[in-house]
């Protein structure tokens, strides 16, 4: 397994690159980052860790540029930037998950390990239809009213957790629950910020909204018309 480091503190980045090769990871280490995406098309990378405030391009540019590149490969967000505008930029250009610094490397860990597993795992096949909303599985895309939507891998899990529920409220604990595989404690905004996200891009041209909130109990996926 190959990873992918834009980190420009080089001491931090050091210390990363040598928990990584304990565990087992090869990893390429960049400081600059627009140096660090000429050089992301020349090998192949299982998993991208990106930190945001970098010299030449900063780390959200970087995120959605690798992401215009290549569609499934694991993004996660490694900075000290921790307010919800800066998580649903980092979701909306692309990113997966996203670690505030200082962290405990075993955490770091935890999350490569969940979003490695995520990609390995296999997708349901069946299409699932909510009204103008077409979630295909087999081709891992999504589609409102004909128009092909953009999803990071995390927020497509998250909609098929929603929709699979047949309109139903899902909790928080759930969602939290299916869209990680490790046991870390997270904002407590975190399931919120996805929400969001996902809300924004799927509802947000159309006057038919189909994600909605049941405050106290969690989130659910239908026409309420």
């Amino acid at each position: 397994m190959k990873i992918f480091l834009l980190e420009d503190d080089q001491t931090l980045s050091k210390e990363i690159e040598k928990f990584l090769t304990i565990k087992n990871f090869e990893s390429d280490a960049f400081f600059d980052g627009a140096m660090a995406i000429k050089h992301f098309n020349k090998d192949q990378y299982d998993l991208v860790i990106l930190d945001i405030n970098v010299p030449g391009q900063n780390g959200l540019e970087v995120c959605m540029n690798i992401r215009d590149k290549d569609k499934k490969v694991p993004i996660l967000m490694l900075t000290a930037f921790g307010e919800i505008e800066d998580k649903l930029k980092a979701f909306n250009n692309g990113a997966d998950d996203y670690l505030l610094k200082p962290f405990h490397f075993e955490e770091l860990y935890a999350r490569i390990n969940s979003l490695l597993k995520r990609r390995a795992a296999p997708q349901q096949e069946l299409d699932i239809v909510v009204e103008d909303l077409i979630i295909s599985n087999s081709e891992m895309s999504v589609k409102r009213a004909g128009i092909e939507i953009q999803l990071t891998p995390k927020e497509f899990k998250l909609l098929n957790i929603l929709a699979s529920a047949n309109g139903k409220i899902v909790s928080k604990t759930a969602i939290s629950e299916k869209l990680w595989d490790y046991q870390v404690i997270t904002n407590q905004n975190t399931i919120e910020v996805y929400i969001n996200s996902l809300r924004k891009k799927i509802d947000k041209n159309s006057t038919m909204k189909l994600i909605h909130t049941k405050v106290g109990y969690g989130y659910y996926l239908k026409n309420e018309l």
